[in-house]
């Protein structure tokens, strides 16, 4: 069961609008991860169900946050299909991440107050997301969609809440041509975490860039 309902983790994102995508095979790296992010003031985490056995690595996470990081909202990432969904929400997932949107998984989390970011590479799919009750759609690649993507949608949709993910990068340029644009949060990923910096488990440098990425975040507002 979910550890925040729907209101408290978007309330979470909107108060620290970067949410780091991250996902290893191993609990104590990924853990060690998880805390070097909270430490820099990430209060919801997306791990990513790509590997074998994702989903024990994620239960043995969602455990650790509950006790080293007790205002971190664990939710979960590239889930496009209702069980998955499910498993993972029964797991503790805070929040569901998806690179497109299905209908089925909308109907499991809006039955368990779970937020839904669906992944929308158009218009027409963000409205669609919307009507199914997703608060935040995620704007997916965004490397390839581009802020004029994010300002162009917002024009006529200003009530849309966007995450921006693929490509985003903790810099100054990068971040600010984002927020300018309109987005809601950001999601983060291999820009956030070198695979030097992992191998060598210089977990102060994930906390250092988190925190240089919030403060280059709230000078663009």
């Amino acid at each position: 069961m979910a550890k925040f309902d729907n209101i408290t983790v978007l309330n979470k994102i909107a108060t620290a609008p970067m949410v780091p995508v991250f996902y290893n095979k191993d609990v104590e790296i990924t853990c060690r991860v998880v805390k070097a992010c909270y430490d820099g003031g990430v209060r919801a985490f997306e791990f990513t169900n790509r590997g074998d056995f994702a989903h024990e690595v994620f239960a043995q996470v969602v455990k650790f946050a509950a006790n080293e990081c007790p205002e971190m909202a664990i939710g979960v990432g590239s889930i496009v299909d209702a069980p998955t969904a499910s498993l993972y929400i029964q797991l503790g997932a805070c929040f569901i991440v998806g690179p497109l949107f299905n209908l089925d998984v909308a109907k499991v989390c809006n039955r368990r107050s779970v937020p839904y970011t669906p992944g929308c590479g158009s218009i027409s799919e963000v409205g669609f997301a919307q009507e199914a009750g997703c608060t935040i759609c995620k704007v997916f690649p965004g490397d390839v969609l581009s802020p004029k993507f994010v300002k162009g949608l917002l024009a006529p949709m200003p009530w849309s809440k966007l995450m921006v993910t693929g490509g985003v990068e903790p810099t100054a340029e990068n971040l600010q041509s984002w927020f300018k644009a309109g987005v809601f949060c950001v999601g983060m990923g291999s820009k956030l975490f070198p695979k030097e910096v992992i191998k060598t488990g210089n977990w102060t440098a994930i906390t250092a860039k988190c925190t240089e990425a919030f403060e280059i975040i709230r000078n663009c507002k």
